[in-house]
C-alpha cells in the first residue's frame, strides 16, 4: 500500500490516486508508450523492495558476509540486484539529469544478473523518451509510494503490487481504444472463462497471451479453492515483443514461472510450442483477423490436417484449430470470439463448424453482453470446447455425447461507466453454475432448461439449425406476461390519450405564433 498502510478496503482508492498522480506526468508522451515506463518502473521498485527484504532476512540468519551470495536469494524466488539495479540507487538520482540513463542501465542490469527475465524490461528505452528529466524524477517519487512490503493479515506484497499493475494495465488498454485490446481481456471475462474451466491443476496454455491476464487469474481461481500453484504449468506466446515484456514482468510480480516460449512470434508461423498437449487453454484471439496467411502458406498444415484449410481473409476458424490442435485426450478450452463465428458460412468456415460438431467437440456456447470491452462494440460470444463429453467419475462429471449446452447471457451485466458495462460477480457465478451443473457436478445442483437463458441441445437440434450456434436460436423468448387488459381496451385508452396530446400541441402552436406576431414576425 502507500506508507501509510491503507486497509484493504481502500486499495481501489489507492489505485486510483496513483494512477492519477502517474497519468499527469505523462506529458506528450502517448499512452501506449507511457505504460511501459509506469508498468516497467512498479516492477522494478517492486523487486528491490524484496530484495531488501531478503537481504535483511539473511543478515539475521547468516550474518552480513552472505549478503552478496546469489544463491540465499534464489533458493526464495528473489531476484539478486547489484547496486546500480536498485531502487535506492535510482532515488539517489532522481533529481540529476541523467535519470533517464540511470534506469536504463538499472533496467539492462536486473536483466544480465536474472537469466528469466531476459527480454522482460524495456532495452534503452528511458533514454529515448520525450519525458523531461523532472517529471520522471516526480514519477519515480510517486510510485515510490507504493510500500509492496505489507505485513497486513490477508495480503502478501505480489497481491499488493499485482492489483495496482492490473489496474493500471485496464486504465491503459481503456486509453488506448482498439490498440489496448493486444494485450488486455477485461477482468469480468477472463474471469468467467477461469470459473467455467476451473483450472485446478495440469497444463495452461494461451497462444495469444498478451499481458498474461489468463495466467494471472487462473492463479487466483487456485488459491482462493486453497488449491497449490505447483499443480500448473504455464505455456504462452505473444506476438508483439512489447506486449510480452508486459507479461513477463506481470508473471514474474505474482511469482509465476512461465514458458512464454524464447521469443515474441506469431503462433501460427513460429509456434513457440509444437509439441504441447494442454489440459486447459484459455484465449482472447484478434477478433477477425484478415490476410493472416497469403493464399500459398499454411495450406498443407497438420494442425488443419482433418479439416478444410481456414480462409485468408478471417483467422477465427485458424485460431479455434490451433488451439484444438494443443489439447490433450481430456482437455477443455475456453475462449473469445466474434458472434460472427457462430453462424459465417463464408470461405468455408461453415463446414468447419459443421464437422467440429460432428466430432462432438463442442462442449458449451455463451452469448456475452455488448460494451464489455473497451475496444470493439463487435458482439462477441464464448466457445468451449473439449475432447471428452465421457463420464468423469472423479470430476463428477455425467457423460454428455451428442448435447451442447447453450447459454444467452445477453441481459445480464451492468453498467460501470457511460460506454462500459461489466459482469457482475453474481452474473459470473450464475453462468458458471449452470454450466457445472449441466455437466453434472453433485456441488453445483440440478440443471434445468431457462426459456430464454440456457438450453441443452442434442446433435439432431443443432442439425435442424444448419450447424448454427448461436444461443438465441436454442434458448427461446421469455414470455411477456399477460396484465389482463383487452387488447381493445388498451387501444382505447392510447387513443384518447393521443388526441388529448394532440390537442396541446395545437394550443401550443398557436400561442407561439402569437408571441412571433408580436414580435413582428409572422409564420
Amino acid at each position: 500500500m502507500a506508507k501509510a498502510q491503507a486497509k484493504k478496503g481502500a486499495v481501489k482508492g489507492f489505485e486510483e490516486s496513483l494512477w492519477d498522480s502517474a497519468n499527469k506526468l505523462r506529458g506528450s508522451v502517448e499512452s501506449a508508450e507511457y505504460k511501459h515506463v509506469v508498468l516497467s518502473l512498479i516492477f522494478l521498485k517492486f523487486i528491490s523492495d524484496k530484495f531488501v527484504q531478503q537481504q535483511k532476512k539473511i543478515v539475521q540468519e547468516f550474518g552480513a558476509e552472505y549478503v552478496d551470495m546469489v544463491d540465499f536469494y534464489a533458493k526464495d524466488n528473489v531476484f539478486y540486484l547489484p547496486e546500480e539495479a536498485r531502487w535506492s540507487h535510482i532515488q539517489k538520482h532522481a533529481k540529476q539529469d541523467n535519470l533517464a540513463l540511470v534506469i536504463d542501465t538499472a533496467m539492462s542490469t536486473v536483466e544480465k544478473n536474472n537469466a528469466s527475465l531476459a527480454g522482460a524490461l524495456p532495452d534503452n528505452y528511458f533514454s529515448r523518451l520525450d519525458l523531461s528529466a523532472g517529471k520522471l524524477g516526480s514519477l519515480i517519487d510517486t510510485i515510490n509510494d507504493i510500500d509492496t512490503v505489507t505485513e497486513e493479515q490477508g495480503q502478501s506484497e505480489e497481491d499488493i503490487v499485482g492489483r495496482v499493475y492490473e489496474y493500471f494495465l485496464g486504465k491503459f488498454a481503456s486509453n488506448e481504444g482498439q490498440r489496448g485490446g493486444e494485450y488486455y481481456t477485461p477482468k469480468s471475462v477472463v474471469t468467467l472463462l477461469v470459473e467455467m474451466l476451473e483450472p485446478y491443476q495440469g497444463k495452461i496454455y494461451d497462444p495469444c497471451c498478451g499481458s498474461g491476464g489468463m495466467f494471472v487469474q487462473s492463479l487466483k481461481f487456485i488459491e482462493a479453492h486453497e488449491g497449490s500453484r505447483r499443480e500448473i504449468s504455464i505455456y504462452g506466446q505473444e506476438y508483439a515483443n512489447t506486449t510480452r515484456k508486459l507479461a513477463k514482468m506481470n508473471l514474474a510480480i505474482r511469482g509465476i514461472s512461465g514458458n512464454l516460449g524464447e521469443t515474441a512470434a506469431d503462433s501460427f508461423f513460429r509456434d513457440q510450442h509444437p509439441d504441447l498437449k494442454a489440459d486447459f487453454i484459455l484465449a482472447n484471439p484478434p477478433f477477425n483477423q484478415s490476410q493472416w496467411r497469403a493464399p500459398a502458406e499454411l495450406t498443407d498444415d497438420p494442425r488443419w490436417a482433418d479439416y478444410d484449410v481456414p480462409p485468408t481473409g478471417n483467422a477465427n476458424y485458424a485460431w479455434i484449430l490451433h488451439m484444438l490442435s494443443k489439447l490433450s485426450h481430456q482437455g477443455a478450452a475456453g475462449f473469445v470470439m466474434a458472434n460472427g463465428s457462430m453462424s459465417s458460412n463464408t470461405s468455408g468456415e461453415g463446414k468447419i463448424r459443421q464437422q467440429l460438431i460432428e466430432d462432438d467437440l463442442v462442449e458449451c456456447m455463451i452469448a456475452l453482453p455488448g460494451q464489455l470491452f473497451f475496444t470493439t462494440q463487435i458482439p462477441v460470444c464464448l466457445w468451449f470446447l473439449t475432447n471428452s463429453k465421457k463420464a468423469n467419475t472423479p470430476k463428477g462429471y455425467r457423460h454428455r455425447e451428442d448435447e451442447t449446452l447453450f447459454i444467452d447471457a445477453r441481459h445480464m451485466g451492468t453498467m460501470i461507466s457511460r460506454k462500459q458495462k461489466d459482469l457482475t460477480d453474481d452474473d459470473i457465478a450464475t453462468i458458471a453454475r449452470t454450466f457445472h451443473a449441466w455437466r453434472g457436478q453433485p456441488e453445483a445442483g440440478s440443471y434445468e432448461d431457462i426459456l430464454g437463458f440456457c438450453k441443452s441441445a442434442s446433435f439432431d437440434e443443432i442439425k435442424s439449425h444448419d450447424f448454427v450456434l448461436t444461443p438465441g436460436r436454442y434458448v427461446g423468448a421469455v414470455e411477456v406476461e399477460d396484465d389482463g387488459i383487452p387488447f381493445e381496451t388498451k387501444m382505447a385508452e392510447l387513443t384518447t390519450q393521443l388526441s388529448k396530446q394532440f390537442a396541446e400541441s395545437a394550443t401550443l402552436e398557436n400561442q407561439i405564433r402569437k408571441n412571433l406576431v408580436g414580435l413582428g414576425y409572422e409564420l
